[in-house]
């Protein structure tokens, strides 16, 4: 009983913290939106999430509801959101935007979440950007979305007109790398490339570099019939490694591979030689990694990891070295196993400084019985971390101490 009467005399405070955040609009169909829009002349913001995104949960949990975030949005848009999974605890109004749901997930390309979508007034797509943001950097964003200049599909819609202006092609293939829109950036960056005299300079290949995701696409042919000219330019093993980061992914999709369903590494190695032989190894050795890793065969992802390591440890960047050596740290048992991982941490953390990196270290140190160099390195992994994270440290230090 104390806990509704407290609801009943503080219900109304909690409706006056509600109405600060951002209004979303959670009786209306996608057409009713529009047209309140058209009748409001005011634009349309709609959050694209999942309920399975953290990074969605995180904004609207924290981000949202802020007065100073409502006060914007609520002023200069519609705000809508668009759940665009389905499950079974999904209401009747949830239901009711099914159809809209994967319209707009089609039409748009939303690939990624959470993607959030700008409309103007006339219904006509004006912006979008993906990602979760801290509350200014979300209003300045929107602010920049409210502009027609700095509209991503505003300039897209001037394309034709600028089909031979090589500055203008550039910053609209970024700003299409920024916005995730793959179908405008394959158009744009195509004919981008088309009319340069010379692709072989540090910005035209990072922007290959950036931009190619596919096989299919004509920055893969570039780089797997012009690596040498390319790591010329980019460094070493840099054609290859992006080679091989689209390769892999795209022979074990082609392979069927699937929990259930092992590839046939005979038959996938026959296939990648033949299409790809200069990659051919590493390809195969990064799917083997990359496959029993994302099923959980602990025995075969650490033999797949440290047979990997290696060949091509070598090329490892900082990232990679550390998650390596977490994979084996979290799968691995064997001390031969352990101690190689040891030494990718090692090399990590010699190249960057990175707590999260340092704390690998530790705990690979720990599970080797090395406990009094474990706890000096996760102290110095707690004291690098900023203030939001040290409770995760903090509990790992706790843990190494027996405390």
């Amino acid at each position: 009983m104390k806990k509704l009467i407290f609801l009943a005399l503080f219900s109304p405070l909690l409706g006056i913290a509600q109405e600060k955040g951002t209004h979303f609009d959670h009786e209306s169909s996608w057409e009713q939106i529009k047209a309140k829009a058209k009748a409001e002349n005011k634009y349309i913001f709609v959050d694209c999430f999942t309920t399975w995104c953290g990074p969605c949960k995180y904004m609207t949990a924290n981000i949202f509801p802020q007065e100073k975030v409502g006060a914007f949005m609520n002023e200069n848009f519609i705000n809508v959101k668009v759940q665009m999974d389905k499950t079974p605890n999904d209401n009747e109004f949830v239901k009711s935007w099914y159809a809209d749901a994967d319209k707009i997930a089609s039409q748009h390309q939303i690939m990624a979440y959470p993607t959030f979508l700008v409309f103007a007034p006339n219904g006509e797509i004006a912006d979008r950007f993906v990602g979760g943001r801290e509350a200014d950097q979300l209003i300045e964003v929107c602010k920049d979305a409210l502009v027609p200049e700095r509209q991503y599909y505003t300039q897209l819609k001037k394309y034709p007109e600028h089909r031979n202006d090589t500055a203008f092609l550039r910053k609209l293939s970024v700003l299409a790398l920024e916005k995730y829109d793959q179908a405008g950036l394959d158009s744009v960056f195509q004919q981008y490339l088309a009319i340069q005299p010379n692709i072989y300079n540090p910005g035209t290949l990072d922007l290959i570099m950036q931009s190619t995701s596919s096989s299919k696409s004509k920055g893969f042919d570039i780089l797997l019939k012009n690596a040498d000219k390319v790591n010329k330019v980019m460094g070493k093993d840099a054609a290859e490694n992006k080679l091989v980061s689209i390769a892999t992914i795209e022979e074990l999709r082609s392979s069927g591979a699937s929990k259930e369903k092992v590839p046939d590494w005979a038959a996938f190695d026959k296939s990648v030689r033949g299409k790809y032989p200069r990659i051919a190894d590493e390809t195969v050795a990064k799917a083997k990694c990359m496959y029993y890793s994302a099923f959980r065969d602990d025995k075969e992802t650490v033999k797949s990891i440290t047979s990997y390591m290696k060949k091509f440890g070598h090329k490892s960047n900082p990232y990679e070295l550390n998650e390596y050596a977490w994979t084996v740290f979290e799968m691995g048992n064997a001390e031969a196993d352990l101690k190689e991982a040891l030494n990718w941490s090692k090399r990590s953390i010699e190249k960057e400084e990175n707590p999260n990196y340092i704390d690998t270290y530790a705990n690979l140190l720990f599970k080797l019985g090395k406990k009094d160099e474990a706890i000096a390195w996760e102290e110095k992994a707690l004291n690098a971390v900023p203030d939001n994270q040290k409770k995760t440290f903090a509990e790992t230090l706790a843990k190494m101490k027996g405390n």
